[in-house]
């Protein structure tokens, strides 16, 4: 049985200073009352999916928080504002701080030209705002989310048969999600919700590789 009063926060994590960080803002948020809040770091995972799996099927928590070891939670109210859209509909299963409304035919999400939500981040080399079409009503259903931040209030295996790897484990969870018939969201944030220190952004290991899978698998189901 799930604990439905428990949010458990789940990292793969290869940078311990990263990760400390990242436990601090955790640590920092303001838990509502009846609810707890659990941890869990996955050293040398051979695969985001991998790592994510084994610690879905550890973790008795309803509500699960994937975020990578260089994502800072900075909204103190983000737990009591995860279960307020997520008790809001029921369908609701998954949502996210950025997102695509569309997935454009070559499934590199930033390609969409209908892209939602709001991120402190620094991909450029300079830590600043990145802000997408604003989420004018409490959220905005998406196809894709970006994979710094991912919570869920249902289980769905990770595609770690396909996806062993570092690339589209996360537009291919989010397909899965809607697939099983799912809504997947970008909620309303006033101000951004997360800091993503990811630095510049590495696609050479296999980042094609992983977009080819994910169209062979998914392109007849996603596209008219």
């Amino acid at each position: 049985m799930s604990d439905n009063k428990k949010i458990c926060f789940i990292s793969c994590v290869n940078n311990d200073l990263f990760y400390e960080e990242c436990l601090k803002y955790i640590q920092n948020l303001i838990v509502p009352d009846g609810y707890t809040i659990d941890t869990i770091s996955i050293k040398d995972a051979k695969s985001m999916c991998e790592g994510y799996n084994a610690a879905m099927f550890t973790s008795d928590a309803k509500y699960k928080v994937y975020l990578h070891q260089d994502t800072f939670i900075i909204n103190k109210n983000f737990i009591s504002d995860i279960l307020e859209l997520f008790n809001s509909n029921e369908q609701i299963g998954m949502l996210g701080v950025c997102g695509t409304e569309t997935i454009p035919t070559n499934a590199i999400w930033w390609y969409s030209v209908h892209k939602y939500g709001k991120v402190y981040e620094n991909h450029t080399g300079e830590m600043e705002i990145l802000a997408f079409n604003e989420v004018n009503e409490n959220y905005h259903n998406v196809k894709t989310l970006d994979g710094l931040i991912m919570v869920t209030q249902y289980d769905l295996p990770w595609r770690d048969d396909i996806f062993n790897g570092w690339h589209f484990y996360d537009i291919s969870q989010c397909t899965e999600f809607i697939l099983a018939g799912y809504e997947v969201v970008v909620p309303n944030q006033n101000t951004p919700w997360c800091i993503h220190d990811c630095g510049v952004v590495e696609t050479k290991n296999g980042f094609n590789e992983y977009r080819n899978i994910y169209l062979d698998e998914y392109s007849k189901r996603i596209f008219p």
